[in-house]
């Protein structure tokens, strides 16, 4: 790569809440793209098992292929593609369906004929209907609801054995009528006579035919998601060449990663009608001329933020088996990792939308009893690259720190070298409501094979919400 991340902070607009004066940390993206793999862990650190409350493990996890919207899973539905996920584990883990006491999945952009998605995948998945299921919704940190939502069931006894995951589908996303023409259809659905019928369809006017589609704005500031990645960008003078740099290391890595089987989490789905889809189709490593050529998508014309150094939207579902330790042994199983402490953070949705992972990190260190140094494979949601290297610098400034989240000093910055090393949500995508599920597997598999300890999970969320997890590799 011709150019490093420079991290260099120039003096902000004093329009900008963000305006600091922040140190200059060099990081290298390019030195990543080559490197081996990391080095095997050697030092034993203690264990974060906590006296009187329940282990709780993951046994395994899986997720079908995440794929461009529009394209292999355009014509199913949610439930669809959570089912497969959902079929996936149960033919990973050979899991018998009765010992399941819960499943909980976590989605955005909800199918109006499945509201309940996990239920109605759960059914199709074959479990059983004394099974319950319910769905949860928290942006793009839905699956990871989910999760601590079955951690907190396990943890106070309520339950032994969870299935947590996420679904997303992109391709079909519910659009409805006008306000005005909703109204008059439940008028006339009630009208008893022709002359009230008549007299309803009188009102009718051209503009009522106008379709509502989602919301792609918050609805607190009125503002996308990516305007907010771009002022935050531009907030803390982050270049569009660092964001193209960053973009351009998630892919190579990622294509690294599937080339070497190292993604293994993912399982083949066989989609009705069509072929099998056996791998992820965003990871497109490009170069930096061609990224370059790209307009902003956001703010025009000067903004940063492209569709190369973006998240795609993406369809695709995850699912996790999560136990209790003594009832994950008592049947048979080798767990994976242990989850460990985790925390909840929310902040200004207008200047601060996509600074979770700042907030959340010193947060979920400090009550685990870790620093940045004890951290083995970091995992953090990549919204965009400059919503990651915003957060970078954020994490690596004092000033910011102290004067917007009332510590003494900067929490540090995750090294490179131990970070997103298999690609991140930039390449393999973010289907909003499975993301969770893959982070945590993410590391979990990393810990496994590089011989870590600790894993880091972390990840932004509109309404400007975040969440950060500790996961703990389970002794070989």
């Amino acid at each position: 790569m011709a150019s490093i991340l420079t991290y260099t902070f120039r003096n902000l607009p004093s329009t900008s809440k963000l305006a600091l004066g922040f140190s200059v940390r060099p990081l290298s993206c390019s030195s990543q793209l080559h490197a081996a793999a990391p080095v095997a862990q050697t030092k034993s650190k203690k264990t974060l098992a906590k006296a009187n409350i329940r282990n709780v493990v993951v046994v395994d996890g899986v997720r079908i292929p995440f794929l461009l919207s529009g394209t292999s899973y355009k014509d199913l539905m949610p439930h669809d593609l959570a089912r497969a996920a959902l079929s996936g584990l149960l033919h990973r883990t050979n899991v018998p369906k009765d010992v399941v006491d819960y499943i909980i999945f976590g989605t955005v952009i909800q199918e109006v004929k499945t509201s309940n998605v996990a239920r109605e995948a759960a059914l199709g998945a074959g479990f059983s209907d004394k099974t319950p299921a319910h769905t949860v919704t928290m942006a793009c940190i839905s699956s990871n609801q989910a999760m601590t939502t079955g951690f907190g069931l396990i943890a106070s006894g309520q339950s032994d054995v969870i299935v947590a995951g996420g679904v997303e589908l992109m391709s079909d996303i519910p659009i409805r009528h006008s306000r005005k023409m909703r109204k008059m259809l439940l008028d006339l659905n009630k009208a008893k006579t022709l002359g009230q019928r008549l007299a309803l369809i009188s009102k009718f006017r051209l503009n009522f035919l106008s379709p509502e589609l989602p919301a792609v704005a918050e609805f607190s500031t009125n503002e996308t998601m990516g305007h907010s990645a771009d002022r935050l960008a531009a907030a803390f003078s982050v270049s569009r060449l660092e964001q193209d740099e960053y973009a351009l290391r998630s892919h190579s890595l990622a294509k690294k990663a599937q080339d070497e089987g190292l993604l293994s989490d993912v399982v083949p789905f066989k989609v009705p009608g069509k072929d099998t889809v056996t791998k992820d189709n965003g990871i497109r490593p490009s170069s930096l001329d061609q990224m370059a050529k790209l307009k902003p998508a956001f703010v025009k014309p000067y903004g940063t933020v492209t569709a190369a150094n973006s998240s795609f939207l993406t369809d695709g579902a995850s699912a996790m088996l999560i136990m209790a330790e003594e009832k994950a042994l008592a049947l048979g199983y080798k767990p994976k990792a242990y989850l460990r402490d985790f925390v909840y953070v929310s902040q200004d949705p207008k200047d601060q939308l996509l600074l979770g992972p700042s907030y959340a990190t010193p947060k979920v260190l400090e009550k685990a009893g870790l620093t940045m140094n004890d951290i083995d494979a970091f995992e953090f949601h990549e919204a965009f690259s400059g919503q990651i290297l915003a957060n970078f610098k954020a994490m690596d400034s004092d000033w910011f720190a102290q004067n917007y989240m009332g510590r003494k000093t900067k929490v540090g910055v995750p090294p490179l070298e131990k970070f997103n090393t298999w690609g991140g949500s930039l390449s393999l995508g973010h289907p909003f409501g499975a993301t969770g599920c893959r982070l945590v597997m993410a590391a979990a598999n990393r810990l496994r094979k590089e011989g870590g300890q600790y894993g880091l999970v972390a990840a932004c969320a509109a309404g400007g919400q975040g969440h950060a997890m500790i996961v703990e590799a389970y002794p070989k």
